[in-house]
Parts: structure tokens; sequence; C-alpha cells
């Protein structure tokens, strides 16, 4: 989309420490937290998460949480089990949130993953306001811009000028859920994304051993939908693959509850609580995408193979590659 006036005066109103991207994530990447770089309350590479959150074993069935400074929500997607009695193999596919904030520190705990592609979900909006991908030498990210079905027209329109009312108005009453829903469905429904999420399963099962990346602004929800929609495609249990999905709420809501802060610090909302909804990822939101693949296709299968276009073989080669 093109950009309108209305973004320019977002990011003019909003501090350095605050882009107003557009798309999906909304808000600027992180920077470096505290001890560890783990978000509060988890024990990164191990131990308990927050409350009610998902276990970062970094082993077997486990989420492989990597910390970095610059990035939130960077992670390996091996390690879980299949309903096969297989395993997902470790150090092939990565999800992440926005790499440009990636610090010299990071690209050295980046460098070693060996990554051979990276795949940038982000519109040409976002790159601009958010940075383009700070990458290992050598790689160059590949642009597959999926779009936010009207979300970031949204939240420009509760943002402008810091009208409490009209945020509320826009926002509120579970209208920003609301938003979400739609997106999430547009995932589903619209032929621009399927394209682009089918072309990067292609990638992964074309790769042979070479690991590969794959990212949005927050990691979480294109991002979320990819890895959902591959784990399944792998034969990983429905109830783990939305253990996955969720976990981007752990490791996002430090960096969340920050945006949150300077949101009302520099005037632009007066309750950014509003905006929770649209941070967070929510089962709700991905049952609005497997509804849509019931309502159209039947089975998750059958998605597969008509709604993406995979063939027999391609999906074959997904599990060669990545089931041991």
């Amino acid at each position: 989309m093109a950009l309108k006036p209305i973004t320019k005066r977002l990011c003019t109103a909003a501090s350095a420490a605050l882009v107003v991207a557009v798309g999906v994530g909304l808000l600027s990447a992180p920077t470096a937290t505290a001890a560890g770089r783990c978000p509060t309350g988890a024990t990164c590479g191990g131990g308990p998460q927050a409350a009610g959150g998902p276990a970062d074993t970094g082993g077997a069935g486990g989420i492989r949480h990597i910390p970095l400074q610059g990035a939130v929500n960077f992670r390996d997607l091996g390690g879980y089990p299949t309903e096969s009695g297989g395993e997902i193999r470790k150090g092939l596919v990565h999800r992440s949130d926005a790499l440009g904030k990636l610090t010299a520190d990071d690209l050295a705990e980046v460098s070693p993953l060996g990554l051979k592609k990276v795949v940038d979900f982000r519109t040409a909006e976002e790159v601009v306001y958010g940075g383009a991908d700070r990458l290992p030498d050598g790689l160059t990210a590949t642009s597959r811009s999926i779009g936010d079905a009207g979300l970031f027209e949204n939240l420009g329109k509760a943002l402008a000028g810091g009208d409490a009312a009209e945020q509320e108005r826009v926002l509120g009453g579970g209208r920003a859920e609301g938003y979400m829903r739609k997106l999430y469905e547009s995932f589903v429904t619209d032929p621009d994304s399927r394209e682009q999420f089918a072309a990067t399963l292609r990638d992964i099962a074309a790769g042979g051993q070479d690991p590969l990346l794959y990212h949005c602004t927050a990691g979480k929800d294109r991002t979320g939908w990819m890895s959902y929609v591959l784990l399944r495609a792998l034969g990983v249990a429905q109830g783990t693959a939305e253990q996955d999905y969720l976990a981007s709420n752990v490791y996002r809501a430090e960096a969340d509850a920050k945006q949150r802060e300077e949101l009302e610090r520099s005037g632009l909302m007066k309750n950014p609580d509003l905006m929770i909804p649209m941070q967070e990822v929510r089962q709700d939101y991905l049952n609005a995408a497997t509804a849509q693949i019931t309502a159209h296709y039947g089975t998750f299968d059958r998605y597969l193979k008509e709604g993406l276009g995979l063939k027999d073989q391609e999906l074959t080669a997904l599990k060669d590659k990545l089931v041991s």
C-alpha cells in the first residue's frame, strides 16, 4: 500500500524508541533487556516461564528459544515430537521477529546457525520504518510481503491526534480483537497471502539441509501462522503446534509492556491497554484461521494441497528433510 500522510504524522509524534510501523507487529523492535536478555519471569534455555507459559526446555519436545538483544522472539522450530513417533530436526528452520535491531553480539550468535535463506514477510512500509534486516555477511533477505488486512489503517485512525475517545471507538469494545480475527482469516482466504506461505514451504522442502529463517515484525502473526502450518504439515500434534504459536506471548511480554508505556509517555494514548489485543497472540485468532480452512477446504490436508497448491512430493520432501 502507498504511504499515507497519517503514517508520517504518527512517526513524527512518536519518539525514536517507538516506531509506529505499518503491518502486523505494529511497533518498534525491542531493545536489549536486562540480565539474561530473557522475558520477565523466564529462564531462557531451561526452567519455568512466566505463569501459564510454555516450558522453554531447549530439549526434545520443548520450545527452543534463542535469546538475543535485538530480537525477543527468535526460535529454532526443531525438537517437537510428531504423532508418528519422530522428531523435528533441530537447526534447519528458525522463526523470528524483525532482525533490523540485531547487535554485533547477536550476529555472533546467529552466524553459527549457518542460515542460507531468510524470508521476510514484512511489507515495504514496515521495512522503511523498522529497518532492513541485519544479517551475517553474504546473506540477503528474500521479500515475501504479506499484507495486514487493513490493520494498520485502523491503528492509524486510533493513534492520530491522541484522541482517547476516538481510540476507544476504534479499538475498544472488542473491535481490536475483530481486526485481528479478520487478519487471521485473510491468511487463509487471501490468494496473495496463500502464495507467499506456500512459496516459503517450497523453499524449505527444496533447500536440502540448508537452514532457513522466516520472520515478520513481531514474529507472532504471519510468522506464527507459518509455523503452525509447517508443524501441522510435518505431523506435529495440533495442541503442540498451538503451544508454539501461543509462546509469543511469553517472549514478547516485556517488550510489549515497554511499548505501551512509551505510547502513554509520548502522549499518543491515554489508555495503551487498548493495544493489548493487537500485541498478543490468542487461541481465538488462530481459531479464526482454522475455521476458514474448515469452511473452504474441509480438512487441513486439503488446505495444504488445494489452498496452498502443495504437491504430494513436496509434502513428502518436507517430512524427509525435517522429521527424524
